[in-house]
């Protein structure tokens, strides 16, 4: 065997353009599907990362497109009633905010106050302080967080502003935390507002007499998130009317959702490999039939002094493997070094999110392309090469 692979390489290297020419079709196939495929788990892993702020404890509901869209837009009370007549649901609050004059000392800036909820259901790292308590959101506390957008406005030094008083328009609140700034560049926790007040405060201060577009439910089973999601949508139906239309997004959907698009894209990448495959193949399949007719009288000799059909079968068939296992593996390393050099210096610095790159995965598809291009053209010239009668190969000019 050692020596078929010796002798196979010896006769790719004494034609060394024609060989890499041959298999440029299929390194170029195999490095564009190796490249999407770490570029499809990076973006993947960077939503993920990124839909990691979403709580598991949580989903939205919001009103779609319809006829009658006033109609079936949220009030505070109807949120009021779901949280004591849905079971699993625990809190609820719309999903809303309202730009307001907001300052601290001598800094003035308009931004957009809006409602969060405590701790229990907040996973977005904090920069200083702490979250809102569940007796600050009972009590209707005039309490804020402010994100990374309002703490660089409003404390261009960087300081830590908790214990200080901000005023947001009308009021005044005491600043308990800010949020870290998001490496995503996505609103933490996907939060509505620069300036966050408990939902019970902004319900109070703000959204007096309101209807919402959409609003947020926290439960306590998260593996019964598509049983709440449709218990409110049929409670808020008898509440509105039959003909009402809502659409729930939760963090399973929205990763099933994604997942579904990336593996789309990866299959219409692959099927593009697929007929760059087919292209190096009957570059293979042409260049072997040559090699065959240029050593014909060579093949004679073999067979004349003892060679079984076995035997050049297996030589050819080796040579045809080796040019394309050469192909793949050059494709393989150029299409790991192009989606990850792609990943880091694109994808993670946008999303913050460093996913794994699919080593095993990606020598898989490269292997059972070589052996998929090898059996699908490289049999035939072998067989062809090993059917040739001696004594006429022998007078081959």
């Amino acid at each position: 065997m050692l020596q078929y692979i010796a002798e196979a390489m010896a006769v790719l290297l004494a034609n060394r353009t024609r060989s890499f020419l041959t298999a440029l079709g299929l390194i170029i196939g195999v490095m564009a599907v190796i490249s999407i495929q770490v570029l499809g788990a990076g973006m993947s892993g960077a939503v993920s990362g990124v839909l990691g702020q979403f709580n598991d404890h949580s989903f939205i509901l919001q009103v779609t497109r319809q006829p009658n869209f006033a109609r079936a837009l949220i009030t505070l009370s109807d949120i009021d009633r779901i949280k004591s007549s849905v079971p699993n649901v625990v809190e609820s609050m719309p999903i809303s905010s309202r730009q307001r004059i907001v300052s601290i000392a001598n800094k003035h800036v308009r931004l957009n106050v809006g409602d969060a909820i405590d701790g229990r259901f907040v996973t977005t790292p904090l920069q200083y302080g702490r979250y809102f308590t569940i007796d600050e959101v009972q009590s209707g506390a005039n309490v804020a967080i402010l994100n990374d957008n309002a703490f660089a406005k409003l404390i261009p030094d960087g300081s830590n502003p908790v214990g200080r008083s901000v005023r947001a328009g009308e009021k005044r609140y005491v600043i308990v935390g800010v949020y870290a700034k998001p490496k995503s560049g996505i609103a933490p926790n996907f939060a509505f507002g620069d300036v966050l007040i408990p939902y019970t405060t902004y319900e109070r201060q703000i959204a007096r007499g309101l209807k919402f577009g959409a609003a947020q439910f926290f439960i306590t089973d998260a593996s019964r998130t598509k049983e709440a999601e449709d218990a409110v949508m049929a409670y808020l139906k008898t509440l509105k009317a039959k003909g009402v239309l809502y659409q729930a997004v939760d963090r399973k959907t929205l990763n099933s959702n994604i997942d579904g698009i990336f593996t789309a894209v990866t299959l219409v990448v692959a099927l593009i490999g697929a007929v760059s495959l087919v292209v190096a193949g009957i570059g293979i399949l042409n260049i072997m039939l040559v090699s065959v007719a240029e050593r014909t009288r060579e093949i004679g000799l073999r067979k004349a002094i003892g060679a079984t059909r076995f035997q050049v079968l297996a030589q050819f068939f080796i040579e045809a493997l080796l040019l394309s296992a050469i192909g793949c593996a050059i494709g393989l390393v150029l299409g790991l070094g192009i989606g990850a050099a792609v990943n880091n210096l694109l994808i993670v610095k946008i999303s913050g999110v460093v996913a794994p790159i699919p080593w095993l995965r990606s020598v898989v598809i490269a292997t059972g392309f070589a052996t998929i291009v090898t059996l699908a053209f490289g049999t035939y010239p072998a067989y062809r090469a090993a059917s040739l009668d001696p004594i006429e190969a022998l007078r081959y000019e």
